[in-house]
């Protein structure tokens, strides 16, 4: 069985550098998403206007 001592969330001053990466790694996907999709969106509302 695992000890349960262990499974204690690390303070911040000690995440481990993968789990740093991964979140930065996240965000910066996240970002590029939205960027993408307010692209996509104002190209939507371009064509409307000329055909509208």
């Amino acid at each position: 069985m695992a000890d349960p001592t262990n499974s204690a969330p690390k303070p911040a001053s000690e995440k481990d550098p993968r789990a740093e990466r991964l979140a930065a790694a996240l965000r910066e996907n996240l970002r590029r998403r939205k960027a993408q999709a307010r692209a996509k969106e104002q190209v939507r509302n371009d064509v409307n206007k000329e055909s509208g």
